[in-house]
């Protein structure tokens, strides 16, 4: 059965870091589309950033862009997001989602099938 687990969030200060990993079971990741989303009170999901299997690229939303990371460990079946600079306009509940058809080019909600639990970042002095 394909599972996703976060872990990693918590408070942290304005300009500090989080890493966030979304360890993946029952499937291998390295097939996979991978995107990090999140969701803030009252707002829409929306993509921060997605890794494509189909091109290889990654892409980040306009307002993470130099400051989050997205990586893969593949032997630890693992991917993660390093959050740098976090703002207060960073706080939402964050979630990791995969898809094996998905291209990841828009980094879209709906085109990633499997999700999960998430994991809430508090920015806040």
């Amino acid at each position: 059965q394909l599972q996703l687990v976060e872990s990693g969030g918590g408070l942290v200060q304005p300009g500090g870091s989080l890493r966030l990993s979304c360890e993946a079971s029952g499937f291998t990741l390295i097939d996979y589309t991978i995107g990090w989303f999140r969701q803030a009170p009252g707002k829409e999901r929306e993509g921060v950033s997605c890794f494509s299997r189909i091109d290889g690229l990654t892409n980040y939303t306009d307002a993470v862009k130099g400051r989050f990371t997205l990586s893969r460990d593949i032997a630890a079946n693992t991917a993660y997001l390093q959050m740098n600079s976090l703002k207060p306009e960073d706080t939402a509940i964050y979630f990791c989602a995969v898809d094996h058809w998905a291209w990841g080019r828009l980094c879209s909600p709906d085109e990633f099938r499997h999700w999960g639990q998430g994991t809430s970042v508090t920015v806040s002095s």
